[in-house]
């Protein structure tokens, strides 16, 4: 992959949409955790893409090219929240049949969804992203021991979520 970044700092467009092709489900899975409607995702990402294409260039570590993606794309959907024109999902979840149509996995995405964003995000950077918790910290622009909190925080809540059985009737 530093091989396609190389070449994409070289103003390469086919090495550079390959790097976006390589990416499109990470970018998609971190942007549908920060938003709701297809929209805004579609917008997030899009901008990224543009950002990411005009300033390439200026990235100093190939290596780091998904965490400096993923950071940009995390900035973008923080855009959008912050213009007060979209919904977070934690201020509006979206209906089950809408969730069980967009993905395979509806249970694990209602838990997701049931998760404070500052776990659910790490959460899914670390596990669905897979990436480490340096690299974790270098997205969000947190200390390390931070992204260790709320990863152990985050598990918790998870399983706690997980966990909740449906309330009993009382007679």
């Amino acid at each position: 992959m530093k091989y396609l970044v190389k070449k994409a700092q070289k103003r390469d467009d086919q090495a550079f949409v390959e790097l976006m092709e390589l990416h499109k489900q990470d970018m998609y899975k971190v942007a549908r955790s920060y938003l709701r409607s297809p929209e805004d995702i579609a917008d997030a990402i899009q901008d990224t893409i543009i950002t990411c294409y005009e300033k390439i260039d200026g990235l100093k570590e190939p290596k780091y090219f998904k965490t400096w993606l993923i950071r940009i794309l995390i900035n973008k959907c923080k855009d959008i929240i912050r213009a007060g024109k979209h919904e977070s999902l934690l201020e509006a979840f979206p209906e089950q049949e809408e969730v069980c149509m967009a993905f395979q996995n509806c249970e694990f995405e209602e838990l997701m969804n049931q998760l404070e964003e500052k776990y659910r995000i790490i959460l899914l950077l670390y596990y669905a992203e897979g990436f480490k918790i340096r690299e974790i910290a270098q997205i969000l622009e947190l200390e390390e021991n931070t992204v260790k909190t709320r990863l152990v925080r985050g598990r918790k809540q998870f399983e706690k979520v997980y966990r909740l059985e449906p309330a009993v009737s009382r007679r």
